[in-house]
């Protein structure tokens, strides 16, 4: 067994592995005939009921809602679940959609650090109207499926695979002891790549849930906790659940596992609490595989003050810990943050916007922080677990949107004119056009401690750094005055012709033909 245990490091080609039926290529253009990331989002949905994937299409609406201006301006969401699957040990991932879609999900996967391998299974028209590409990855489950090497093995369907009805429904649910999972992750059902995360544990979930039913599971790898646990729902910084850790010992709990997982015995782990922390609360099927397992779900997170204090409270009624023990927690924690807040402050006006789906929390704490905070977007949904966030918001007077768009997301920059933006690449570069600091939400405010005390003495410092770096932006503005901008960027003998009409004009043809293939009027690529 001890072999067995140890974490599977496929060769570090950091490249795509097509497995499957060699022969089989993607043939150019051959995405279904308009669908997927090419076609309109209406025709994909349609295509993908016409072949039987309804109750998946009723399902992605339910779970994941969309804005009304149709979905958020985010990666391919892919790339969430992908990089969940990765993580794990002794977790293998397959991927089956277009090769465009492919390279560029793992591209960006072992940019971001991925070591291993992403097995592929190429397709053409052929093999994809006449079915054989579902025997294609049938084979090449098989292939994978190396029990000495494998706890599981993931199957990916992306847009035109999902969209044309492959059934990866019908896959063995075990070969030779390894779990297949298959999971459909389009961009037309699934808004956002923070969601995408949830939708591969939710499967996760669901089969351990299965599991258990069934007889004894694994023991977790640090063996089992002797106090009851809460297990926390959403990726945070490492120190986080550290945190909450200790905050939770006085009463008499522990942190359990953090899902999304590192290795498939954590679910068991992860199922078997007294309490789910939906730190991001966007994790609905995570939540419902939670939910039908008797765990209650508290919202929210341990940030700031208020929210430490209220969190720590609705942990203790949940687990039914006596007052007096939560107490202690409450009014440690009160102090300890309180002596922080009076060491650490914020100045200045700031918005804020992201997709990660912390932006709530990182939005309470500068508030406490000191910082005059105008407007925060969210690409993710308000669900039930973050409506108290956004009461909190709403009543020290924060413009909050869910499901914001980029030109949401601009037009606060534009009427606030904050002192520092945080938010997605997009904005960070509208902002500094506008010789205004800005830090990207992802890499420099979500990877970092929010929780508890460390919470607030982890953002002041990066923030004030940012806010005081005006005056070197003026003084770049002012070093590049008069040199142009757009297409008259630049020093020129004759400057070039402003065609900007020209522009306008063609993106009006765009966009009529891009509506006649959401109408169905026209079918193509």
């Amino acid at each position: 067994m001890d072999d067995l245990r140890k974490e599977f490091e496929p060769d570090e080609t950091n490249g795509t592995t097509p497995v499957g039926n060699d022969a089989a290529v993607l043939a150019d253009g051959a995405d279904g005939n308009g669908i997927g990331c090419h076609g309109g989002t209406e025709l994909s949905k349609a295509a993908a009921r016409a072949a039987g994937q309804g109750e998946l299409m009723d399902r992605f609406e339910a779970d994941y809602p969309k804005g009304p201006h149709d979905q958020p301006q985010s990666m391919c969401p892919a790339f969430g679940s992908l990089r969940v699957g990765l993580r794990m040990r002794r977790v293998g991932t397959i991927l089956s959609g277009s090769a465009c879609c492919v390279y560029g999900l793992t591209f960006t996967s072992h940019f971001y650090g991925a070591k291993r391998s992403v097995g592929y299974v190429p397709f053409n028209s052929e093999t994809l109207v006449t079915g054989k590409l579902y025997e294609d990855i049938v084979e090449a489950v098989h292939q994978m499926a190396d029990p000495a090497k494998f706890d599981a093995v993931v199957v990916t369907n992306l847009c035109v695979p999902s969209a044309s009805g492959v059934p990866l429904r019908m896959l063995p649910r075990e070969i030779d002891g390894v779990r297949i999972v298959g999971i459909d992750v389009p961009g037309f059902g699934v808004p956002t790549h923070a969601e995408a995360k949830d939708v591969l544990s939710g499967a996760m979930l669901a089969y351990a849930r299965q599991e258990i039913g069934e007889g004894p599971v694994q023991r977790p790898r640090g063996g089992l906790k002797d106090r009851p646990t809460v297990t926390l729902l959403g990726e945070m910084f490492p120190v986080d659940p550290v945190v909450i850790g200790a905050m939770l010992e006085p009463m008499g709990l522990a942190a359990g596992p953090t899902v999304p997982v590192r290795e498939w015995r954590e679910l068991y782990s992860a199922l078997d609490c007294a309490a789910v922390a939906a730190i991001h609360p966007f994790y609905t099927a995570s939540i419902r595989e939670f939910q039908a397992a008797g765990r209650p779900i508290v919202g929210s997170a341990p940030v700031g003050v208020d929210g430490t204090d209220a969190w720590l409270k609705a942990i203790g009624d949940s687990c039914n810990v006596s007052e007096a023990k939560t107490n202690i927690s409450r009014n440690a924690m009160r102090g300890a943050i309180k002596a922080a807040l009076a060491e650490h402050r914020i100045n200045g006006r700031i918005t804020l916007s992201g997709y990660e789906g912390s932006e709530l929390l990182v939005a309470r704490l500068l508030v406490e922080l000191g910082a005059d905070l105008r407007y925060v977007g969210t690409a993710c949904p308000k669900t039930p677990y973050n409506s108290e966030d956004a009461e909190w918001l709403s009543a020290h007077g924060v413009q909050l949107r869910f499901r914001a768009s980029l030109e949401q997301d601009l037009a606060a920059f534009a009427e606030f004119k904050p002192d520092l933006a945080i938010g997605t690449t997009p904005v960070v570069q509208k902002a500094k056009e506008a010789a205004t600091p800005a830090l990207y939400f992802t890499n420099l405010i979500s990877a970092r401690p929010l929780m508890g005390p460390a919470g607030v003495a982890s953002l002041p410092a990066v923030i004030n750094a940012a806010i005081g770096n005006k005056d070197r932006f003026l003084a770049m503005n002012a070093f590049f005055e008069g040199v142009g901008k757009g297409d008259g960027a630049g020093i020129w003998e004759n400057v070039p012709e402003d065609r900007s009409a020209y522009r306008k004009k063609f993106a009006a043809k765009v966009k009529q033909s891009r509506n006649a293939v959401d109408n169905g009027e026209s079918v193509g690529c």
